[in-house]
Order: C-alpha cells, then structure tokens, then sequence
C-alpha cells in the first residue's frame, strides 16, 4: 500500500513535470480550414452532470450529428457503472504526464476545430487532456490557468445557456460560424 501511494505521488510529480514543458514549449499549429465542424469537449462529471447538454452544438453551430466529442473526468469512478459519456480519472495517469484510458485516447486522436474546457479547477488530469488535444480554438472559463485556453468567458460552470450563448457570440465575431 505505501509503495502504491510512493508510485503515484511519483506518478503525479512526472505529470507536473511534463504539463509544466509543454506549456513553456510553442504550441503546435494546427492547420485547419476556418469554421467550426468539430468539437471536443473536457467535462468536470464531479462539478457539472448534465454533460449531454453540450449535444445541443450540434444544432446550435449547425455541425454534423457525430461532429461533438465529449469527455468526462470523474474524481473517482467504478470501471463496472455504466456511465453516458465516457470517463476518465486521476488513476489513468502514466508516467510522464501519459494517459492511460482507452476513451482518452480515443479522444485525443482526434482533431477539433473547437475544443471546449468545460472546468474551473486547476486539475492535472484535465490539463493534460487539454494540453494533448490537437484543437485549433481553445475556449475555457477565466477560474483556470489562461495559458489553457483561446478564449476566456466569464460565466458560472452551472449556466450552461449562458456559457453556450457567449460561445456563439464570439465564434460567430470571429466568423467561425454564419450568424
């Protein structure tokens, strides 16, 4: 038992180590066609559980219907519950900042046009999610690390309509979507 805490604490550090590189180091430039055709989202399961709602882009940006991903962090989870969207934890880290979870990888092997931050807490796991998405835009609330994110909105987690008519707003100042 001692030993398995020693590993994740090592575990936990290599991370930081690693999350600390790849924010010093320039960020990689994705080449994409302006507009919005995919979109990734991050979700914080412990703070926000209504993460089916984020389906709503797809008619709100007018996107085809598999065009949003949605990944969940859970704090905790039991790999035998049934869960609607597919999940992650702090016990799916490797070492050197690596995820190791199946749906993660999924997840990041994709690329976005739009990946959307949805947390406030500065969290390792979801700032290696962040930091290993290829995503052209970036978008996050202004509670976490700004190096994360694009585009800040000041919004509360809890308002998700507000949240998601702030984002149509800029995108579409910033010509990412027909008004």
């Amino acid at each position: 038992m001692f030993l398995k805490g020693l590993k994740d604490k090592f575990k936990y550090k290599s991370g930081l180590k690693y999350l600390k590189e790849e924010l010093n180091s320039p960020p990689e430039v994705i080449e994409r066609p302006k507009g919005i055709t995919s979109v990734g989202i991050i979700v914080d399961l412990d703070t926000f559980d209504h993460a089916e709602s984020f389906y709503d882009f797809v008619e709100e940006f007018q996107l085809r219907p598999n065009a949003v991903k949605i990944i969940g962090y859970k704090g905790y989870y039991d790999k035998n519950s049934p869960y609607s969207t597919p999940v992650f934890s702090d016990k799916d880290l490797g070492w050197n900042g690596n995820i190791e979870n199946s749906y993660a990888l999924e997840f990041l092997s994709r690329e976005y046009d739009l990946l959307v931050n949805y947390y406030t807490q500065d969290n390792l796991m979801m700032q290696l999610m962040t930091i290993k998405t290829k995503a052209r835009i970036n978008v996050g609330f202004s509670a976490v690390d700004r190096s994360f994110n694009d585009l800040i909105l000041e919004a509360d987690l809890q308002d998700y309509k507000t949240f998601k008519n702030e984002l149509k707003k800029y995108l579409q100042v910033m010509n990412e979507i027909a008004k």
